[in-house]
């Protein structure tokens, strides 16, 4: 069992706590994890687009 885990970092004047950064990982995004817009558009993007949602 791995001794190494996250932590909860209390922040002073936030309302939230932070954990620190899981082990093994790093804070910066990995080119697979971006959007890319070369896909082109997919097979129901124009029905999506001309339907309104029902609260309209």
């Amino acid at each position: 069992m791995s001794t190494e885990r996250q932590h909860v970092v209390h922040v002073r004047g936030a309302r939230r706590a932070q954990l620190t950064p899981a082990p093994g990982t790093t804070g910066e995004p990995v080119a697979a994890d971006e959007a890319s817009d070369d896909d082109g558009p997919g097979p129901n993007d124009e029905r999506m687009r001309r339907e309104k949602p029902p609260h309209y």
